[in-house]
């Protein structure tokens, strides 16, 4: 009888565990089975940032600091592509990732994968849009073009590893295919009538003539050896090996770089003359719809130019009513504006300190100590700007460094503010920040620059409030200049849309410009050059600027006596860039 019982014992024992085992086994193959909509999401977006981030080597290396450690060993070294085929090729596969996007379930993702979804779906839908206008497409240009932002981009190229220096002799190979490339493009422009005005051509070629006759001692070359000299005294290569590397710049700069422009300068001068349009993108067939897409794709904002420039004209006359009121208030403001300056010893590193401590009641903490402040090099300085951050690959976050340009001639006050937009809490600030939240990697390819240029505007308009103590300047003569660049922006921004959207010439333009009194005609000329060869340059600034500030009276509205400008600002950098309207969903519906 015992027997029996412990037999069936046994078998009650051995049945509960099969069941056990079948449960155990049915639950992880489920788990294996199934996969999130999360899951799927992100394995789409990571294919999708290794597929773009591989596709220009430029990119990629601004991007990642260390590619492997993304899977990334193998990769075409490549500065992009400008061939009409390629770029329809480029329509192609935004179709299909478009069909691929529309697949997923925005309802079942995560808040941050939501915000992904929608700012893909956006991006892809604006890229689309442009239609059959690959040719209104300006790669050139005096001042954003590609021959004028690529040497430094390649002077400013971090060698980490070997294999850097390996990618950078390559990209210097591979430039007079490029430029070739560019050149096959404008031929293709000329014989559509898209050419540029001889005005543009002749300023390009005047750039490209002088990058070429100072290679006797070039920038780049000696940004290069400033690098490989520092490698070596670090014992990371042998001096052997430096001296290798710099006999192998020199002669790329010689048998591939300095051809390439000397190539490209040569086919701009054949195509002068057959560029029929002196004005804006409006007086181009298809040009009005072009400039709506570049205000959708760079500035993130979807407003149409009729709404934008009525948003404009509303600042214009605030600033202006504002200012006049500040003047009735203190007649003698206007001089001493003027002659408002920072103190003479202040450094460009006091005043970065003295900002990171003061915007820390209005902005959430941040451990940013490791930047550092260089100066521009002697042979740079005649094509640097005032100061730049140069923003790090997203997965180092480092190093943070801001150029300051000692040649500049601007006030110790403006490069206040200047340092402002580019620090703290401007690019460099609002980098770290967003960066510390660890987004998804294909966030870092989805930068929208109207949010990025627009948050840095933003913030340096606020730098004059913080500003008055360490300048020792009067608050309501700090606030008079900013009011005086918030009209200057306004001002060029309203040109941008009139001689592009709305078809003005220069007579138009220098009508306006006197009116607010610029009435050197000089000057106004360059003032409209610019505008003209840069369309939704100033908008990226002004009108990113204006969206913060719209989105700020709508919050305080929501909140009343409860608003916090340290929690909007928060919640705003927490998202990080995208565009405005999707900017302006996920913040409002984060205070409902």
């Amino acid at each position: 009888m015992k027997k029996l019982l412990k037999r069936r014992q046994f078998r009650l024992c051995l049945f509960l565990t099969l069941a056990v085992l079948a449960f155990i086994s049915v639950f992880f193959v489920k788990k294996l089975i199934f996969v999130s909509e999360d899951q799927k999401f992100e394995k789409f977006t990571n294919s999708l940032f290794l597929k773009e981030v591989r596709a220009n080597t430029l990119n990629l290396h601004y991007t990642l600091a260390y590619p492997e450690n993304y899977g990334i060993k193998e990769y075409p070294i490549s500065l992009g592509s400008m061939d009409l085929d390629a770029l329809e090729n480029s329509r192609s596969s935004l179709e299909a990732m478009q069909k691929k996007l529309k697949k997923f379930s925005p309802e079942k993702l995560s808040l941050q994968n939501q915000m992904t979804y929608d700012i893909l779906r956006l991006e892809f839908s604006t890229q689309l849009s442009q239609g059959n206008a690959p040719l209104l497409q300006e790669p050139l240009g005096p001042n954003l073009g590609i021959q004028a932002q690529l040497p430094v981009l390649l002077a400013e190229y971090t060698f980490r590893t070997p294999s850097d220096i390996k990618d950078y002799f390559s990209l210097l190979a591979s430039l007079p295919e490029y430029f070739q490339e560019i050149l096959e493009f404008e031929k293709e422009k000329s014989a559509e009538g898209l050419f540029m005005s001889d005005t543009s051509a002749d300023r390009i070629i005047e750039q490209c003539s002088s990058f070429v006759k100072s290679h006797e001692d070039h920038y780049l070359d000696s940004m290069f050896q400033e690098q490989i000299t520092e490698l070596a005294v670090q014992k990371k290569i042998s001096q052997k090996q430096a001296d290798s590397y710099i006999s192998m710049q020199e002669k790329l700069m010689e048998e591939c770089v300095f051809p390439a422009y000397t190539r490209l300068l040569e086919g701009l001068s054949q195509l002068k003359g057959t560029g029929k349009n002196q004005n804006g993108l409006s007086h181009f067939p298809g040009g009005k719809a072009y400039y709506e897409y570049l205000i959708q794709s760079t500035v993130g904002d979807y407003s149409s130019p009729e709404e934008i420039s009525r948003r404009l004209y509303r600042q214009l006359v605030s600033d202006s009513h504002e200012i006049l009121s500040l003047q009735e208030k203190d007649p003698e403001i206007l001089t001493r504006a003027v002659s408002a300056s920072a103190p003479a010893s202040a450094r460009p590193e006091e005043m970065l300190d003295y900002l990171s401590s003061a915007i820390q009641q209005d902005f959430p903490s941040l451990d940013a100590d490791s930047y550092t402040v260089k100066y521009v090099p002697e042979s740079m300085k005649e094509f640097s700007s005032p100061a730049f951050y140069l923003t790090p690959p997203i997965d180092t976050l480092s190093p943070n460094t801001i150029y300051i340009n000692q040649s500049s001639q601007i006030s110790g006050t403006e490069l206040f503010t200047t340092l402002a937009h580019e620090g703290f809490p401007g690019h460099l600030y609002q980098t770290l920040y967003y960066g510390n939240t660890r987004p998804s990697p294909i966030r870092g390819l989805l930068s929208c620059s109207g949010y990025i240029e627009g948050w840095a505007t933003y913030v340096e308009s606020l730098s004059y409030g913080y500003g008055a103590d360490f300048l020792k300047i009067e608050p309501d003569v700090m606030r008079f200049l900013w009011l005086n660049r918030s009209l200057s922006l306004c001002l060029y921004s309203l040109l941008d849309l009139g001689i592009h959207d709305q078809g003005w010439t220069f007579d138009t333009a220098f009508q306006m410009l006197q009116s607010f009194g610029i009435t050197q005609e000089e000057t106004c000329r360059e003032i409209f050059q610019y505008i003209v060869e840069n369309p939704a340059n100033y908008l990226k600034y002004y009108l990113g600027y204006l969206n913060f500030c719209d989105l700020r009276t709508e919050v305080q509205e929501m909140q009343g006596d409860a608003f916090s400008a340290k929690d909007f600002h928060t919640t705003l950098l927490t998202l990080g860039p995208a565009q405005f309207p999707v900017v302006k969903k996920y913040l409002l519906s984060s205070y409902k």
